[in-house]
């Protein structure tokens, strides 16, 4: 009888926030505003250096890229990226999306499919209105996208995915997703009890860690990520959307033996 693969290679693409690592305002600002020296370090050592969140997930051949984050051309050209299967955005935020325009260079043989919530489409939409305005001319192309939203457990160029409705400021349809047995949550601030029975169980879970400092409305920062890992309870867990504040030498000694903070171009097989 046939077995399913379920051996899954995972490329992080991207580990940062919305303003990378390091910010433009410890740049500017001769690195003074850098809590623990994470940006002048990460002129000298690459893992402290990152780009916006986003992951691409393999299997059988198959390549499913999970949010298309504003630095998606620099990503692709880093790691060789030749094929997308699919695409999954998280939630409506830029950073999570702001590539889009680079994925045209997937679609010339054939259309590819976006999938997110009913929000983040809409966001999608009204950000990028020349992609689906044919009365639009656009001299450098566009790519051919079918937008698709997401409610259920869907077969997804040969991927299990579930969508996982978690909280994350004000927006109503942001996501995390189940990719078989391994969970990438990355922008959140809370998971209602029944939508964190979705997460038991995991191989994998890669979950959102803003900053050390408590205090953030709308992400989880380190205490809270590492307290929601310990109940979820996955084999594995790998931190991800991190500020300058994560110094993944200094504060990684303090994490639980099976979590690890991710950095740009870790790859892993779960």
């Amino acid at each position: 009888m046939f077995k399913r693969e379920r051996l899954l290679e995972i490329i992080f693409l991207g580990t940062g926030t919305s303003h990378g690592v390091p910010p433009l305002d410890c740049v500017i600002n001769d690195y003074a505003l850098c809590p623990k020296d994470v940006c002048r370090k990460s002129l000298n050592d690459p893992r402290h250096r990152r780009t916006r969140t986003s992951i691409l997930v393999k299997k059988n051949g198959k390549t499913l890229l999970a949010d298309v984050s504003s630095d998606f051309r620099e990503q692709a050209l880093r790691h060789g990226i030749k094929e997308i299967d699919a695409v999954i955005i998280s939630h409506g935020h830029i950073d999570h999306f702001g590539g889009l325009p680079d994925i045209r260079s997937y679609t010339w043989r054939k259309p590819l499919t976006v999938y997110a919530s009913s929000e983040t489409l809409a966001n999608v939409r009204c950000v990028f209105s020349y992609m689906f305005d044919s009365g639009v001319e656009c001299g450098g192309g566009i790519p051919h996208l079918r937008m698709k939203e997401l409610k259920d457990t869907s077969e997804i160029a040969g991927f299990t995915v579930k969508p996982i409705p978690v909280t994350h400021g004000k927006l109503k349809g942001c996501l995390g997703f189940r990719i078989d047995d391994t969970a990438y949550v990355p922008d959140v601030k809370h998971i209602d009890p029944e939508n964190e029975k979705l997460l038991e169980g995991l191989d994998c879970l890669v979950l959102n860690c803003l900053r050390e400092n408590p205090g953030h409305s709308t992400h989880l920062f380190l205490s809270e990520s590492v307290s929601l890992a310990r109940r979820l309870a996955p084999k594995r867990c790998y931190f991800i959307h991190m500020n300058h504040e994560i110094d993944y030498i200094a504060d990684g000694k303090e994490l639980d033996s099976w979590m690890e903070f991710s950095y740009d171009g870790l790859i892993i097989k779960v």
